[in-house]
């Protein structure tokens, strides 16, 4: 178990971060997986939150069972393995350094993107792309995921243009990465990240979890978030660019 105390100055806040994501405030999350590459391996950060992910996807399934697109999860799913299976031979084959400046480049580019799409931009697939372009899009969602449980804006920029009613593209999301997580699972066992410490360490954190899963639906429905969304991809920005300089300095 780790028992670093800066460890977990930085690990609760952020797994009160990817609380607040699954209670609604959507791509919050993000945060999470570099916060905790400033102590430890990516690898190793992304093993943690795994199980972490999994608990809380029970709780976002249930909520819409019977809200989501079912020809969207079965397009996007088969590129989504291929893209996971291309992050695991990454953190499998190039060194440490080389998946920690992967991890700062994709938390760089989510937040400029989350911060475009705040200020009225859009990048996505047209309305009408052939399912092709959804199995591309699959594969991209699968290899940030895999990477940095960074999987949602080649999601969006795909799933957005089909129109789909807020909680139907709420449960179409909350299916999709609870497959994604689970997809995820045998990689990071073939890595050798599933050991007792790191399990110890999830059982550590994962009441934090839970409890902060339900603040976020509290909060969500009664706080200005707008102000919170800038600060947090702000805040990605700088951390994911010290962790391609640590990748380039180390």
């Amino acid at each position: 178990m780790i028992t670093d105390p800066i460890f977990y100055a930085l690990a609760l806040p952020a797994v009160v971060l990817m609380g607040f994501a699954k209670g609604g405030f959507a791509g919050v999350g993000a945060l999470s997986m570099p916060l905790l590459a400033l102590t430890v391996s990516p690898v190793r950060a992304a093993a943690i939150l795994l199980p972490i992910l999994i608990v809380q996807d029970v709780v976002s399934v249930w909520a819409f069972r019977r809200e989501w697109d079912r020809r969207i999860v079965a397009v996007m799913l088969p590129g989504a393995a291929v893209g996971i299976l291309a992050g695991y031979l990454l953190a499998a084959q190039v060194s440490a350094a080389a998946v920690l400046g992967a991890l700062g480049a994709i938390s760089i580019v989510f937040a400029l993107h989350r911060l475009w799409l705040m200020y009225g931009g859009a990048v996505q697939a047209p309305a009408n792309s052939p399912p092709v372009v959804g199995v591309l899009f699959g594969a991209i969602s699968g290899f940030t995921s895999q990477i940095a449980h960074a999987g949602g804006p080649p999601f969006q920029m795909w799933v957005l243009p089909r129109g789909l009613s807020p909680p139907r593209l709420a449960g179409t999301t909350a299916v999709f990465f609870a497959v994604i997580n689970w997809l995820k699972v045998p990689a990071y066992a073939a890595l050798g990240q599933f050991t007792p410490g790191n399990l110890l360490t999830v059982a550590a954190l994962l009441p934090v979890a839970i409890a902060s899963t339900f603040a976020g639906v509290w909060l969500v429905k009664r706080i200005a978030a707008e102000r919170f969304y800038v600060a947090i991809y702000g805040l990605m920005i700088p951390v994911g660019a010290y962790l391609v300089w640590k990748a380039f300095s180390g």
